[in-house]
């Protein structure tokens, strides 16, 4: 059962990224983020009824931080990169999110790094810029948008530690549920701006509203439910293994789908994936470090 579960988050994160691109076929990069987010709150919306009021008042504002920080702000920030960048580059940068809740842990909240995780640390950077110049400036993952995933995935690292220091004696379902109902407020301000409502009902709209729905019900919704049963039923260590598998599965629909991959991005790939092991070898990876791996 826990294998099974681990095949099926893997599939499902590592899935979204070609979600994206397909949701934006029809959909602009507002509506396709914003429907994500809608649609993931909703899904949720239940659990927050039934939770909100047992979370104090002097963190509600934590929680909606984490939400914006954990789904709402890199929802978007993929969607735009997704614009000039293949689905499985995106989905390859992702796996830096350990990596980057390690930094932003040092820089922004004090917390203490061992000189054991640099190595790592280093190592993952090193096949990040492997990546980011493995077609050339003006290939197909062009820089400036690649770095838009790398903004995401440091801000995913924030959130990390912020759940950590300010949300770590809440329950990881009830934030989680909570932060996405609440991030779905501005989300649906913003979906409501762009014309969507009055165009949805066009057949022409279908496919990129199914994507956009698809990707928050399913690739943020369920699976960040899925992901806590998973922790609880086999532990942390384990449950962070689907940090390895996401971009093995977002290459393999960007192979399906005809994108430019190469021998290069899969060997940037594993340098990251091993600078990832390297940092989180010594086994200390608490609950809260590894939201980071869930997100897309």
């Amino acid at each position: 059962m826990n294998w099974l579960l681990f095949v099926v988050l893997s599939l499902i994160w590592g899935s979204s990224f070609i979600l994206i691109k397909a949701g934006m076929e029809t959909l602009s990069v507002l509506q396709v983020a914003s429907l994500r987010i809608v649609s993931a709150g909703l899904v949720l919306l239940p659990l927050t009824i039934r939770h909100i009021r047992s979370i104090p008042r002097n963190r509600i504002g934590y929680v909606f931080l984490s939400g914006a920080l954990g789904s709402l702000i890199p929802s978007y920030l993929f969607c735009l990169a997704e614009t000039r960048v293949d689905s499985a580059l995106a989905g390859t940068l992702n796996a830096l999110t350990p990596i980057f809740a390690i930094i932003a842990g040092f820089i922004i909240f004090k917390f203490p790094v061992p000189s054991k995780k640099i190595t790592g640390i280093v190592i993952a950077f090193i096949g990040c810029l492997a990546l980011l110049f493995s077609k050339g400036i003006k290939g197909n993952g062009e820089i400036s948008y690649s770095l838009l995933i790398v903004l995401a995935t440091f801000i995913y690292g924030v959130n990390v530690n912020l759940v950590k220091k300010y949300l770590n004696n809440i329950g990881s379902i009830k934030t989680a549920s909570v932060a996405l109902s609440l991030s779905a407020i501005p989300a649906l301000t913003v979906l409501i701006s762009t014309g969507y409502f009055q165009v949805f009902t066009d057949p022409a709209t279908f496919s990129g509203t199914l994507a956009a729905s698809v990707l928050g019900i399913f690739g943020t919704a369920i699976a960040t439910i899925l992901f806590y049963k998973l922790i609880k039923r086999a532990g942390v260590i384990f449950s962070s293994m689907t940090t390895y598998g996401i971009p093995f599965v977002a290459i393999g629909w960007g192979y399906i789908y005809n994108e430019d991959i190469g021998w290069k991005q899969i060997v940037a790939l594993l340098i990251i994936l091993a600078g990832v092991y390297v940092a989180n070898r010594s086994g200390d990876i608490r609950p809260a470090e590894n939201l980071a791996t869930i997100k897309s």
